[in-house]
């Protein structure tokens, strides 16, 4: 039986194919990692990946042009775009909080029909017996439905609160709406609707503690530093992972991005600032260190530092998957948190 596995810090792909009626057997993944063309062996097929630069790989097989998952590798992670197959390497660890008790919470939802940016929807998680008159602090999440389902968003925040290491919070899940791009690629527009409507109607639906902290993934933290940039009164902090902070210089592969004038057009304007606003938040930047962005990422970082944002950093061994984002949840939005909300 061929079955994919680990041998020693290599991965080792097979597919079972006995009469050999595949052409062309390869490894599609969402990062580089060399030649993945498999070869005919017994049976099937194989290719031995080295040198990889992560700490668990999620991939598909792909089967004379047709993506699938791997049918000898039982563990699937879910997406926006179906299942991957996934296998860790010898370092990688799940965080410890997965599997402890989370407060399942409760969950209400708040609707702006007509703003500046469109129709918004959230969804607010509150932790389970606390009324909407209780004062909480609160973390609003862009793409939060993505996040909630395949971050563990609000698992992680119930873990922490039912351990302490968080005082109760609420959560805002934020859609994303039809067209995601145009809204998250710095939209002026959207940033308004944010900050002089949802956060103000958010408030008006719960009672909050203090300014709310922002957290986005890709070009979701893009349009989180935007909105702060442009109002930094609005958050406590920021939390952004992977953010897509395309510059012409380093991503010159995302220049046929529909957006790419907007983003490249906001990011110059952040890295052409010598000082950052009074109010401006702090900010923690987390990243995957095999994706591409992790280039643009640590500039945006070190240019936030030198013109006086309080900064913080945390990385993994991963690429632009929701299962990177999840990873670097604890410590690293702890940690703001905490201090945010000390």
């Amino acid at each position: 039986m061929l079955v994919t596995e680990v041998d020693g810090e290599d991965v080792v792909v097979r597919y079972a194919d006995p009469e050999h009626e595949a052409t062309d057997v390869s490894v599609w993944a969402h990062l580089r990692i060399g030649d993945t063309s498999m070869r005919e062996i017994p049976g099937g097929w194989e290719v031995r990946l080295t040198d990889l630069p992560v700490d668990r790989l999620e991939y598909l097989l792909e089967v004379d042009g047709e993506l699938r998952t791997d049918p000898s590798n039982p563990r699937l992670t879910p997406g926006p775009f179906g299942d991957h197959s996934w296998i860790p390497l010898p370092a990688y660890r799940e965080p410890a909080w997965l599997g402890r008790e989370s407060d399942a919470g409760e969950r209400a939802t708040l609707t702006l029909s007509r703003t500046g940016a469109g129709r918004l929807d959230a969804e607010i998680w509150s932790p389970a017996g606390i009324p909407a008159d209780q004062p909480l602090p609160m973390l609003i999440s862009h793409d939060g439905q993505e996040m909630d389902a395949y971050g563990r968003l609000t698992a992680y925040a119930g873990v922490m609160i039912a351990g302490g290491t968080l005082p109760p919070m609420r959560v805002a899940l934020l859609s994303p709406g039809p067209r995601r791009n145009k809204r998250y690629a710095a939209n002026p527009a959207y940033a308004r609707a944010l900050t002089s409507r949802l956060i103000p109607a958010l408030s008006e639906a719960v009672a909050k503690v203090g300014r709310p902290v922002l957290i986005g993934q890709s070009l979701g933290a893009l349009a989180a530093l935007h909105a702060a940039w442009t109002s930094p009164a609005s958050f406590g902090g920021l939390f952004l992972q992977s953010g897509s902070f395309f510059t012409a210089d380093l991503d010159p592969q995302e220049s046929g991005f529909e957006y790419w004038r907007e983003v490249t057009g906001f990011v110059a304007s952040v890295r052409a600032a010598t000082q950052a606003a009074p109010e401006a938040p702090p900010v923690t930047l987390t990243c995957g260190t095999a994706e591409e962005n992790h280039t643009n990422n640590l500039a945006v970082r070190d240019h936030l530092a030198s013109v006086g944002v309080e900064t913080g950093w945390g990385e993994v061994r991963d690429g632009h998957t929701w299962t990177c984002w999840r990873d670097t949840l604890d410590p690293h939005l702890t940690d703001l948190l905490r201090r945010v909300w000390a």
